[in-house]
C-alpha cells in the first residue's frame, strides 16, 4: 500500500500511475489516453481526463504536464557541485551562491563537511575554443571568490539512469501504460544544433504543455508554427533524446515522498560497468550516475538517488541498494554514505533558453 498525503480519487491515482511517461503526441491526445484508462477499469472521457489533469496541476499534485526536456542534449553544460559552508556563515554563503543565475538547484544536505550541494547550469562558452565545462569552471571560480569557500566539481561522467517515477496505490499500479507509439513515424536527425524554429519550440514547452484538449495546436499557435510540424518535431526530439518523455510530472512531496536520500558509493573501477546497470534497474532509484572523486575530500564515484515516504522506507530501500552492491564487491562500512536533504535552498529549474540560444544555428 502506497499511502499519500494528498486526498486522491481513483481517477487521480490512475492518472498519476499511468501517464508519467508515454503520453500520446497526437492532435487530441486526451482521447487515446482516456481510452487506455477505460481499458484498465477507470471510466473517463477525454474532456474529463483533460479537466482533471488541469485540476491536479492547479492543486500542486503535479509539478507540470508535458515534455521533460533533456537540457544536456539541448546545449550548454551542467554539473553537480559540493561545498563546505561554515555553520556560522551558512545562511550568508547560501544567499551568495543563490545569487548566481547559473545556480539552478541548491540543497542543504547532512554531511560532516560537504553540507551544501548545488547544480550549475550554463550555456555553451562564447569562445569557440572552449565548451560548456570551461564555463562551469569559470562560474565556480566566481563563486569561490564571492564566498571564500572551495568548490568541488562533480560533473556526470556516465549516466546509468534518469527516470523518476512515483507510483501510488490504485489503478495501473505498475505504471505500465505507454502510448508513445502513437504519433507520426519519425527518425532522428543527423545534427546536434537547433534551428531557430526548434529553439522557439524548446523554450515554449520547457515549462509544460497547455492543459487543453489540443495542447500541441496551442503550442503551434504560440510560436506561429504548423501543428503537424510541432507534433513531428516533439516526436523526433524523443527519438534524439532531447525530450526524455512526455507525460505528467508529479510533485513527489505532495504524494508523500518526502525522504530524499542521495546514496554515494566508492565502487571499484573493475565492477562499475556491472554495478551501474544493476542499480539502475531498481524501481525506486530515480537517478544513477558515475561522478569523479576528489582525493582526500570525496572518495565516492557512484551516486544513486532514492526517495521514500518515511525514514524507515528510505532506510529499507537504501539497504536494498547495499545488498545489490554486495553481490558485486565486498562493501565496507566506509565505502558508502547517504546524504539526506534537510532544506531546499534554491530551486528555479534549468535555464533552457540560454542553453538553447548558444546551440542554435
Amino acid at each position: 500500500m502506497r499511502e499519500v498525503d494528498a486526498d486522491l480519487t481513483t481517477l487521480d491515482r490512475g492518472i498519476i500511475n499511468a501517464f508519467q511517461g508515454g503520453f500520446p503526441v497526437v492532435k487530441r491526445p486526451f482521447e487515446p489516453a482516456a481510452a487506455a484508462l477505460r481499458d484498465r477499469g477507470v471510466d473517463v472521457t477525454g474532456p474529463e481526463l483533460c479537466e482533471r489533469v488541469r485540476d491536479l496541476d492547479a492543486e500542486g499534485i503535479l509539478s507540470r504536464f508535458g515534455a521533460l526536456v533533456n537540457a544536456e542534449a539541448i546545449g550548454g553544460a551542467a554539473s553537480l557541485v559540493a561545498m563546505h559552508a561554515p555553520e556560522e556563515r551558512y545562511e550568508s554563503v547560501a544567499e551568495t551562491v543563490n545569487e548566481f543565475t547559473a545556480v539552478a538547484h541548491n540543497y542543504e544536505r547532512e554531511h560532516p563537511h560537504l553540507n551544501m550541494w548545488f547544480v550549475v547550469s550554463v550555456a555553451d562558452h562564447p569562445d569557440p575554443d572552449k565548451d560548456g565545462s570551461d564555463r562551469v569552471e569559470e562560474v565556480l571560480a566566481e563563486i569561490e571568490a564571492a564566498t571564500g569557500q572551495e568548490t568541488y566539481n562533480l560533473p556526470k561522467l556516465r549516466e546509468f539512469h534518469v527516470g523518476a517515477t512515483f507510483l501510488v496505490d490504485g489503478p495501473v499500479s505498475d505504471g505500465d501504460v505507454d502510448l508513445s507509439e502513437l504519433g507520426p513515424d519519425v527518425s532522428a536527425a543527423d545534427r546536434t544544433t537547433l534551428t531557430p524554429a526548434e529553439r522557439d519550440l524548446v523554450v515554449e514547452i520547457q515549462g509544460g504543455l497547455p492543459i487543453t484538449e489540443t495542447p500541441y495546436a496551442d503550442v503551434a499557435a504560440a510560436i506561429d508554427a504548423d501543428v503537424d510540424w510541432v507534433i513531428e518535431t516533439i516526436k523526433r526530439f524523443e527519438a534524439e533524446g532531447k525530450v526524455r518523455r512526455v507525460g505528467v510530472i508529479p510533485n513527489h512531496y505532495a504524494l508523500g515522498y518526502t525522504e530524499n536520500g542521495m546514496t554515494v558509493w566508492d565502487v571499484p573501477e573493475d565492477v562499475l560497468d556491472e554495478v551501474g546497470p544493476a542499480v539502475a534497474e531498481l524501481p525506486f532509484v530515480t537517478h544513477c550516475y558515475e561522478r569523479p572523486r576528489h582525493a582526500g575530500v570525496w572518495e565516492y564515484n557512484f551516486f544513486a538517488m532514492t526517495h521514500g515516504r518515511t525514514e524507515t522506507e528510505s532506510e529499507r530501500r537504501i539497504a536494498e541498494v547495499r545488498d545489490l552492491m554486495a553481490d558485486h564487491w565486498d562493501v565496507g562500512e566506509g565505502d558508502w554514505d547517504t546524504l539526506f536533504s534537510t532544506r531546499i535552498l534554491k530551486k528555479t529549474g534549468i535555464r533552457i533558453a540560454d542553453r538553447a540560444d548558444s546551440n542554435t544555428a
